[in-house]
């Protein structure tokens, strides 16, 4: 529970106020998560980094936001989420003066890495103010408005990166953070109301943090250097201890008295069914972004402004018609849009596979783009409701903080492992797509189908709700155990 009463109501100043800070503060994580997507051939060539670097300037932000995104919402709840928010802002910004500042590709990735952290405590934060502040009859519009904007600011901010680049600098996509930031924390001091939750435990889940950070870590380094290496003994060992401590996070969670991701969650077959199709969707689709922007620069001749802005419709696709596919899915259950959902994006990036020199935009890149759209059009607004409909209400937010680090590993997957399966290094280890991209779309298109398999086969109209209880250390079962709606007394 917030510390006070929510009293914020849609429609008036100070919730107009709270919308605004929250969308910005969202906005500059989400959009740098991907207009970097636009800079990379700029970036690369002017720091003579190799594939294997401009894989990490991707990779190292998407690998500790995914890390740390549960226990900066933690953080949140516990310490006060405006506090959090800020410092998240703060940090943002020093993080994005030393990526725009960066003369080396290895300082560039460090600052990415902390970037990503920095976007970990903001981005929970920013979703569970509104949430915390605005009246129940009010929230939902409050999450829409939030939704919205954000989708807008989204749309315009590959577009506004490549103007930037192609007008100023790739290192202008950076500094650009730092305005947006400033006018944020002054909007969150200001108007946003400080709320945590006061039932909230005082012991975060440092260890448990760590290893899946470390673990996370070995496995991306070993997956990126392993292939231009020749799978050298580092290489093999860090993919070893990376595995070694992944499992040691799961043994460490099942145990935990206050794991930071209670594993019981996972007993329930819709939580983890629409988790795994998050997973395979969101592999394809980060794929997708980090490949096909490129490929239309380096192999197409396309500006960083016409590359940035050549996702465009699938965004106001996506706005246009997201709220009516959730409605649809309430109706009908999420399962049918959840399973043509994924297909139809695969179809829409096999037709991704005609991109090639010479190929126009109308007749080639458009189609499949708004094929695409579609397909993530069915499918992100119903998996989000299959997410928070497997848990109970005190559970919303680690459910939904699970389900956004699972996307954000899957893009990080798919960027590390794919250049290499798809066979897109180059005899120099530079990222060569003139031969290999068609192939890599066909394996990213195969990810998203599987996603919508995963759906088919888990995802079910309705579920009884999981809800965690958590045992005292010494019981037979300590680790979190789980009890469904249908254990309860019928009173209850």
């Amino acid at each position: 529970m917030p510390a006070a009463p929510p009293g914020l109501r849609m429609g008036t100043g100070p919730g107009r106020w709270v919308i605004a800070a929250t969308v910005l503060g969202s906005a500059v994580a989400f959009i740098d998560g991907t207009v970097v997507n636009a800079a990379l051939p700029s970036l690369t060539a002017d720091l003579h980094a190799d594939l294997a670097g401009a894989q990490w300037v991707v990779t190292g932000y998407l690998l500790s936001l995914s890390a740390l995104l549960v226990i900066g919402g933690s953080l949140g709840d516990l310490r006060g989420r405006r506090r959090i928010f800020v410092i998240g802002l703060i940090a943002f910004a020093v993080t994005s003066m030393l990526c725009g500042l960066a003369p080396t590709i290895e300082i560039l990735i460090l600052g990415r890495v902390l970037q990503g952290a920095a976007a970990a405590l903001l981005l929970p934060s920013s979703l569970a103010i509104i949430s915390a502040t605005f009246v129940q009859g009010d929230r939902g519009a409050a999450i829409g408005a939030w939704s919205g904007l954000g989708g807008i600011a989204g749309a315009l901010g590959p577009f506004l990166g490549g103007w930037l680049i192609q007008a100023i600098s790739w290192r202008a996509v950076f500094f650009i953070n730092l305005p947006l930031c400033a006018v944020t924390v002054w909007l969150a001091w200001r108007h946003v109301p400080e709320t945590r939750d006061e039932e909230a435990d005082p012991r975060l889940d440092v260890v448990g943090g760590l290893l899946l950070a470390a673990g996370l870590a070995g496995i991306v380094y070993g997956l990126i250097e392993g292939p231009a290496g020749g799978w050298s003994a580092p290489t093999v060992v860090s993919l070893v201890v990376g595995g070694v401590l992944l499992v040691a996070w799961v043994v460490d969670q099942a145990r935990a008295r206050h794991p930071m991701v209670p594993l019981g969650l996972f007993t329930s077959r819709q939580f983890s069914g629409a988790n795994g199709t998050t997973l395979f969707v969101y592999a394809a689709l980060g794929a997708v972004m980090f490949l096909t922007v490129v490929h239309l620069q380096t192999d197409l001749g396309y500006s960083p402004i016409a590359a940035g802005a050549s996702f465009l419709p699938l965004t106001l696709i996506m706005l246009l018609f997201s709220a009516r596919s959730g409605a649809l899915a309430q109706r009908i259950g999420p399962r049918l849009p959840m399973t043509v959902g994924p297909i139809v994006a695969a179809a829409g990036i096999l037709l991704l596979m005609r991109v090639e020199p010479g190929a126009s935009y109308v007749g080639v890149v458009l189609p499949a783009v708004l094929v695409l759209g579609v397909g993530l059009c069915f499918t992100v607004a119903p998996l989000t409701a299959a997410v928070l409909g497997a848990v109970d209400d005190h559970h919303a937010g680690i459910g939904s903080a699970i389900n956004n680090a699972v996307a954000r590993l899957g893009s990080l997957l798919a960027v590390a492992v794919l250049p290499a399966a798809a066979g897109l290094a180059g005899p120099d280890g530079s990222l060569d797509l003139s031969s290999g991209f068609g192939r890599a779309m066909a394996i990213t298109a195969a990810l998203a189908a599987v996603g919508g398999a995963i759906a088919f086969v888990t995802v079910r109209k309705a579920e009884p709700v999981v809800t965690i209880v958590h045992g005292n250390i010494g019981d037979p079962c300590f680790a979190p155990c789980v009890r469904t709606a249908s254990d309860e007394p019928e009173a209850a």
